[in-house]
């Protein structure tokens, strides 16, 4: 009988252990869709147009997010990881390689984004910074 029980227990915690293992990290105050509402020289008229967005709603996995992004022209892809203190790294950003009419938005876009250090959420916006002055500014696209 003790065999039994103790077989039982081993079970139950090996399915427990793994069950823990395979629930993917995640962080709902980051981890969605986001419109970019403010960069640079843009109008967020020009911005709205151009769907400009970044879109976080990918797996955490080790605390990095494997994301995407739009700025009117080609789809882009990067890697992100939000530490704390405020602290941002956006790393492999690479994207498609279409040729399109305008494409200054783009171009801006991919200079700076992977220069951004610092980010911070404050109810439905997200605002990534670097130390040079540069801000990008997004809101929730489920934010009604």
């Amino acid at each position: 009988m003790k065999k039994i029980l103790l077989s039982f227990f081993v079970v139950l915690l090996l399915g427990a252990i793994v069950g823990c293992s395979a629930v993917p990290e995640k962080n709902p105050s980051l981890q969605r869709q986001w419109m970019l509402v403010s960069f640079d020289k843009f109008s967020k008229d020009e911005l709205i147009r151009n769907k400009a967005e970044i879109n976080l709603t990918g797996t955490m996995e080790k605390g990095r997010i494997k994301g995407s992004a739009h700025m009117g022209c080609n789809g882009m892809f990067f890697t992100s990881e939000f530490k704390s203190g405020g602290k941002v790294k956006i790393s492999g950003v690479g994207s498609t390689m279409k040729a399109c009419q305008n494409m200054d938005l783009e171009t801006a876009f991919i200079q700076k984004f992977d220069k951004m250090t610092q980010y911070s959420v404050e109810g439905h916006f997200l605002t990534l910074s670097d130390d040079s002055g540069n801000v990008m500014k997004f809101v929730a696209a489920d934010w009604d």
